[in-house]
């Protein structure tokens, strides 16, 4: 029998505002599609944050014996700076800074992605499909909307018509918005616009000349709008009514409200039974921002090479990090939190590292299926990583317990308790034990710290010439010295 059968989840629907009983649409089976990045810079911390949630959840409902379809979008069309219908595409823009072809960003871009996520241990999606590859599913989808009388048609461009489609429909159902409030909180179109009301947003734009992503459509040689082409990937590979659509909560307005209208209009229904939405990654108590320089890219923080935290972090040390908030709340990145997770992750590790080696005993003073048992209701309620996490730590207590001698498990109970929080630290949190599966680069890191304390020693002897010698051999060898009033840390280049 299926975990699944066993385990009843609850889930925070954003439709809904409540948190509702997780009812697949087809028992074993989920559908689930997560909005992913638009792939014209380097993906954004906050972002990796987002995908790790629901890389979370899809671990866990593949724990529980779901068959899981996980479908995350690439958008390499490159999307309008200013809600998708007027400025420049983001990615012809960068192509055009750096004189070359838009796909060669899309290519660069999507690359670093792959390799961030693959560096903080995500499983890949089943289906990564890109904008660019539906194209004809995207046009199909804006015929619908313009023959059922929701769209219209001005030089080139189509438009959606927000203030029709709310005559019959409810724009705003999920961000709990108004249009009447919309409206009044909206500038008058200034005369320059195609647009009927300033609510309307573009289904498909014309090009201009020297616009480089353009195809043909019965329109104009243009592009879709941002806000199409999830709702045609999503349709196409999960059915026109599927189980959850995911994102971060910058999303959910325009985005994904805009996603259900085009459905609505498009096929009569919203295409999604349970709308999930991830919450922001502040730096040190302030919004994210390159402008104000409150801002750290994931290599940054992997290396050290910042002026925003004291050190590097191991991205499982990141990971644990991320997992001691609930994916709902906003979370405060700083340095200080990041030392504390480092503590508290080791403790773990080095607690699930002593299992093979305890002594079983004829009794057990620890009830470990009640404990397994509170594992999984803290990650049945909308999975509830913190609680999950405090409970890991009565476990880890409760190891140091039975090697000094002050409690005892049986053998059966010894198993359980190996197999259980492994499968809790790895398989669902996607931790790593950096302890025992040491990569090259941890190898290299302890064997740069061992020249650094003989730098040191060197420098406390007074033997400069020594000192310097390790200094610049190192940085030969690409290994950069970075000294401080902290102490001595290292970036490679």
């Amino acid at each position: 029998m299926p975990l699944y059968d066993t385990h009843q989840i609850k889930i925070y629907n954003t439709l809904s505002g409540e948190k509702e009983v997780f009812k697949p649409i087809t028992a074993g089976y989920i559908g689930m599609y997560v909005c992913g990045p638009t792939v014209y810079s380097n993906v954004h911390l906050g972002n990796v944050r987002t995908f790790m949630s629901f890389d979370m959840i899809f671990r866990y409902f593949k724990h529980l014996g779901y068959k899981v379809r996980y479908v995350r979008n690439i958008t390499d069309a490159g999307h309008l700076e200013n809600d998708a219908d007027i400025g420049e595409d983001k990615i012809t823009k960068k192509a055009r800074l750096e004189a070359i072809e838009p796909m060669e960003i899309v290519q660069r871009y999507t690359v670093d992605f792959h390799n961030v996520l693959n560096t903080f241990n995500f499983l890949p999606p089943s289906i990564e499909p890109t904008a660019t590859g539906h194209i004809i599913e995207q046009i199909e989808l804006i015929e619908a909307i313009i023959d059922n009388g929701f769209a219209y048609v001005v030089n080139g461009s189509v438009y959606f018509d927000v203030h029709k489609y709310n005559e019959s429909n409810e724009y705003g159902i999920l961000s709990k918005r108004k249009l009447e409030d919309l409206i009044h909180n909206t500038r008058a179109l200034d005369g320059q616009s195609d647009k009927k009301n300033p609510q309307d947003f573009a289904l498909w734009k014309k090009a201009e000349p020297t616009h480089i992503m353009r195809w043909p459509s019965p329109w104009s040689d243009g592009f879709p709008g941002w806000h199409l082409e999830c709702t045609a990937m999503s349709t196409k590979y999960l059915g026109e009514y599927f189980d959850i659509h995911g994102g971060g909560m910058d999303l959910k307005f325009p985005h994904h409200e805009c996603e259900i209208a085009q459905n609505q209009a498009a096929k009569g229904q919203d295409p999604v039974k349970y709308w999930m939405h991830a919450n922001m990654l502040e730096l040190n108590g302030a919004r994210m921002s390159k402008s104000t320089g409150n801002y750290i890219n994931p290599a940054e923080l992997l290396s050290g090479d910042n002026d925003v935290l004291s050190k590097a972090y191991n991205p499982s040390v990141i990971r644990f990090f991320m997992m001691q908030a609930s994916y709902k709340s906003v979370l405060d990145l700083t340095d200080d939190g990041l030392q504390a997770a480092e503590k508290g992750f080791n403790r773990l590790m080095d607690a699930i590292s002593l299992i093979d080696n305890l002594k079983s005993s004829s009794t057990s003073t620890f009830n470990v299926s009640e404990w397994k048992q509170k594992c999984y209701d803290a990650m049945n309620d909308d999975f509830n990583t913190p609680i999950l996490i405090a409970n890991l730590f009565d476990a880890v207590k409760f190891i140091n317990q039975t090697k000094d001698g002050s409690a005892s498990i049986t053998s059966e109970d010894l198993e359980l308790l190996k197999t259980s929080i492994e499968s809790f630290a790895f398989e669902i949190l996607g931790l790593v034990n950096v302890s025992k599966e040491s990569s090259g680069s941890d190898k290299l890191a302890d064997a740069v710290e061992i020249l650094i304390n003989l730098r040191k020693e060197a420098r406390v002897n007074k033997d400069f010439a020594l000192s310097d010698k390790i200094r610049d051999e190192l940085a030969e060898a690409g290994i950069q010295l970075n000294d401080s009033r902290e102490g001595t840390t290292f970036t490679t280049n």
